[in-house]
């Protein structure tokens, strides 16, 4: 069975082109606005992906301020490293966020953008996160709210539970989509040792060129392909070109258009 962790092969760059945009590009700009980067920092983000958080970070980093992008998977720094260009000021290292190889009190704050659902022990992991903070440091994540409060993936599961209903994928339910329960949010964070814990549900637009992009970002640019190849697809522009017309319906063609709904959480 594919892994709920396994962006690989051409799944990174799918992921960065094409779902990157239409989902997470707005709330990196609200992370870092939230993160506001200051003098003399060094600044840890975890699950940093193709670094679409990285680069925004980047931009508003002072020149004295430092950061380490860390990710679980060599394949998704492959495609962050020339997205974000050279900068002397970052580095890039694979981590598993759960087991950290840093000293305690090693940075000023941490950054993690839709990771905390993937981490297998998130109380290790917020454990490890408040270990390597230093004191008055704050820790920023965010985790998708419900598949129902996300209106396009959610019409991307059912689509995809109707196409093999003997054996649906479920990588978005059980992965991204699940981890949005606000009191279960913040007993893992206090029981990581913070004991600040402010949670906010916030909504920005979700917007594709087009429909087919929205379908490729989903079916190519997540886990969602290595299950389909599982279930005997070996090409995928069929079931794109199904669901493309599924979304044109449902969101309109160009662009295809919807909302996304997110918790953000600000520990310390």
């Amino acid at each position: 069975m594919s892994s709920p962790t396994a962006f690989t092969g051409s799944v990174p760059q799918t992921y960065h082109t094409y779902l990157g945009p239409m989902i997470f590009a707005d709330y990196a700009r609200d992370m870092t606005k939230r993160l506001s980067p200051r003098d003399n920092q060094r600044i840890l983000e975890l699950a940093c992906g193709t670094g679409i958080v990285t680069k925004e970070i980047a931009r508003s980093m002072p020149p004295t301020a430092t950061l380490l992008a860390t990710d679980l998977n060599e394949a998704m720094l492959n495609v962050a490293r020339p997205a974000v260009g050279a900068d002397p000021r970052i580095t890039w290292q694979v981590v598993d966020a759960c087991t950290l190889p840093y000293a305690d009190r090693s940075f000023d704050a941490i950054a993690c953008q839709y990771g905390l659902m993937f981490f297998p022990e998130k109380i290790k992991a917020m454990q490890e996160a408040r270990r390597v903070l230093k004191p008055g440091g704050q820790y920023i994540f965010n985790v998708w709210d419900s598949l129902e409060n996300n209106p396009i993936p959610f019409a991307v599961h059912e689509f995809l539970a109707a196409q093999f209903p003997a054996n649906p994928p479920q990588f978005l339910a059980k992965t991204p989509y699940s981890y949005f329960n606000l009191a279960e949010i913040e007993r893992v964070v206090r029981a990581g040792g913070f004991t600040e814990c402010n949670i906010e549900t916030i909504s920005f637009p979700s917007s594709a060129p087009t429909a087919e992009n929205a379908a490729r970002a989903w079916l190519e640019g997540t886990p969602l392909f290595p299950a389909l190849q599982e279930r005997g697809i070996t090409d995928p522009a069929p079931i794109r070109q199904t669901l493309t017309k599924v979304l044109a319906e449902k969101f309109g063609n160009a662009p295809c258009r919807s909302t996304m709904q997110a918790i953000v959480v600000a520990a310390s």
